[in-house]
């Protein structure tokens, strides 16, 4: 692995002239790491599903001056996912610096009513699809010796969840995917890592949000006295994409007001 560059600190974090491919970056917590990677100085490369209506991400870009370059991919179309890193290699000129896995869908039931259907479709999304997209990422980045790629992980990956047994399958299992790259390719100057987020203010816990009693229980046990925002991912997505974070490899950051701690 390289040394981390000689640089002054706050030109450590820079990402200008590299090129971030990033799902699930039109709304939430992807969105607000799509604008700060491109607020450092990243082009920005993001996934739409097929016949979307233009992003708020997208149109907040292309306000600023840096309009993202836009390919489309339903994340659940596995086909269509073999295909997407090479698209947007094409779409972005042929280099990719950073991938950003931050897509993931949601789907609650008791574990003995879980339809099969859900597991299969939260498996494939939140980490078949994962793993295509590394995988692809991977056979570009190590042969050139430089590369970093972020996984969206969760509380889950460490704890099981109550009516979530997909979820907290699949973000289990995407801890350890992210380990395992990083044991293979840190070698070859490609850091993998993870960031796993505590209970935020998005849509995918709206039902959550929408529960009294749970809302009351959770917000209680976090240490911070708040839910967290996607506003609270711009830093650490910022270090684990730029030259700051060059000797930190397969790590699960976790990002949770203390959650974790108690």
């Amino acid at each position: 692995m390289d040394p981390t560059p000689p640089l002054a600190a706050p030109a450590l974090f820079s990402l200008e002239r590299k090129n971030v491919l990033i799902t699930g970056a039109t709304r939430g917590i992807g969105a607000a790491c799509a604008l700060a990677l491109a607020e450092a100085g990243a082009r920005i490369c993001l996934v739409r599903r097929p016949g979307a209506p233009e992003d708020p991400t997208s149109a907040i870009l292309a306000a600023r001056g840096t309009p993202p370059t836009v390919v489309e991919c339903d994340l659940a179309d596995l086909e269509a996912v073999r295909t997407l890193f090479g698209r947007a290699l094409d779409a972005m000129g042929g280099e990719i610096h950073i991938l950003v896995n931050c897509a993931g869908i949601q789907r609650r039931a008791p574990a003995v009513e879980f339809p099969e259907k859900d597991w299969d479709e939260v498996l494939d999304v939140n980490l078949k699809s994962v793993w295509l997209l590394s995988q692809a990422a991977g056979q570009h980045m190590v042969p050139l010796r430089r590369g970093k790629i972020v996984n969206f992980c969760s509380l889950l990956t460490f704890q099981g969840g109550l009516t979530v047994p997909a979820y907290a399958a699949a973000k289990g299992a995407l801890g350890q995917l992210t380990k395992a790259l990083s044991n293979e390719w840190s070698k070859h100057n490609v850091q993998v890592n993870g960031i796993c987020p505590g209970y935020i203010a998005t849509d995918m816990n709206e039902k959550l949000l929408q529960d009294p009693e749970r809302l009351r229980q959770i917000s209680e046990r976090i240490p911070a006295g708040r839910w967290g925002t996607p506003a609270d991912f711009a830093g650490p997505v910022v270090f684990l994409a730029s030259a700051a974070s060059q000797y930190v490899c397969g790590e699960l950051l976790v990002v949770d007001g203390g959650w974790m701690g108690r």
